[in-house]
């Protein structure tokens, strides 16, 4: 009788923990990016990959962008611009060096993905994001997103690539 009850007690903690841990991890469930109201996409991790990119200079990052199945699809398809409903997330790292690929090579030339940066989405929505090419923004570190403020530069930044409706990324089948 002890056992199942040290058992039952034991299984009780263990969901308390994974409970609290799950608001911190990035999810859907939390707060809605201002402006545009776009929140983290519930099952984003699981998304397929639409490509890498390594960015240099003053952001020294890597960054890896996933798609829906409306986003995939529309990236093999060549289909511009994008329908609706497409949803596109870009994780960003700190770049750093790989010390033990780096130890094979005999100098550092190998990176992997540092501390997270954060997590931009794009949602496409042409009716209720008109005055931004259909387009939703979401900014978010930690979960969290950022402030209104940051959220205003998010179309500005995109309009240079208005041909490619306004996505900068290229597949990488």
């Amino acid at each position: 009788m002890k056992r199942i009850a040290l058992l039952m007690v034991a299984v009780v903690a263990l969901a308390g923990d994974v409970v609290s841990i799950a608001p911190a991890s990035g999810q859907a469930d939390g707060e809605a990016a201002p402006i545009f109201g776009v929140k983290i996409p519930p099952g984003y991790r699981n998304w397929s990959l639409i490509s890498v990119t390594q960015e240099g200079g003053d952001f020294n990052e890597l960054r890896a962008q996933l798609g829906n199945d409306i986003a995939i699809k529309a990236y093999r398809e060549g289909k511009l611009p994008y329908p609706d409903g497409t949803v596109i997330v870009a994780l960003h790292w700190k770049r750093v060096p790989s010390e033990e690929d780096n130890k094979v090579f005999g100098r550092a030339q190998a990176f992997i993905a540092g501390s997270p940066v954060n997590m931009q989405i794009m949602v496409k929505d042409s009716k209720k994001y008109a005055p931004t090419g259909g387009w939703g923004f979401g900014d978010f570190t930690d979960g969290k997103p950022a402030d209104e403020a940051k959220h205003k530069t998010c179309f500005p930044c995109h309009e240079p690539a208005k041909a490619q409706d306004f996505v900068f990324t290229r597949y990488a089948p």
